[in-house]
């Protein structure tokens, strides 16, 4: 049986030269938060991810710079109007622990990553943020063509939202140290499978790159 290093070599050798061309940025960027909610930080939430609390600090830094340069930032919260939870679907059915964003303090926003009063909130109900949402009318109309990620969880709604992106036609770039889930594992496969298929997983560091150019002008 071949070792896990092995293993994840294989991967990356399979998938050389097929899967993983970079797309880089666009002309313009948003910066898009996936639901930094306590759901995800609480210890005593059913949905709570260890590997989140990193990502929401890492956050804060890339927000704070896409702020400083005027870049449109949006956030996405999970919402409900029923307390059935019958706006949620059949989705509810297969993971009845979505009635957890309904309930506070779960369903608040992360400290340090609140929206500010000119941010636009998209209210979702599904794991994609462009899901029966005006998220993609609303970039196009402002001319965005890239949308910088982070958020949670990466094997859900970082996702969804990287594949609706990409099918909507945006330059999907998600932040590595920026998104986070429950184990290593999902969210390592799923950054592979972004990385190789929907969108460029990049750095921080590049991140914080690409919004410095935006602020000397050279983007």
């Amino acid at each position: 049986m071949a070792s896990k290093g092995t293993a994840a070599l294989d991967v990356a050798e399979n998938y050389k030269g097929v899967y993983g061309h970079r797309v880089g940025f666009g002309r313009q960027a948003a910066v898009l938060i996936v639901d930094f909610v306590k759901a995800y930080t609480l210890t005593d939430s059913p949905l709570y991810a260890a590997g989140v609390a990193d990502a929401v600090r890492h956050s804060a830094d890339v927000l704070e710079a896409a702020r400083a340069v005027g870049m449109p930032i949006v956030h996405t919260t999970i919402t409900y109007q029923s307390s059935s939870l019958s706006d949620a679907g059949a989705w509810f059915k297969k993971s009845p622990v979505l009635k957890t964003f309904v309930t506070p303090p779960f369903n608040l926003v992360c400290e340090g990553l609140e929206p500010s009063v000119d941010e636009i909130v998209i209210h979702k109900q599904y794991a994609s943020a462009f899901f029966g949402t005006s998220l993609a009318s609303t970039l196009v109309a402002s001319g965005i063509d890239t949308i910088i990620v982070m958020g949670c969880s990466t094997s859900g709604c970082v996702r969804a939202t990287a594949v609706d992106g990409v099918q909507h036609g945006f330059h999907v770039m998600v932040v590595r140290e920026c998104v986070g889930d429950r184990h290593p594992d999902p969210h390592e496969a799923n950054l592979f499978d972004i990385d190789s298929k929907y969108g460029d997983v990049i750095t921080k560091a590049e991140a914080l790159a690409h919004i410095g150019g935006v602020r000397q002008g050279h983007r």
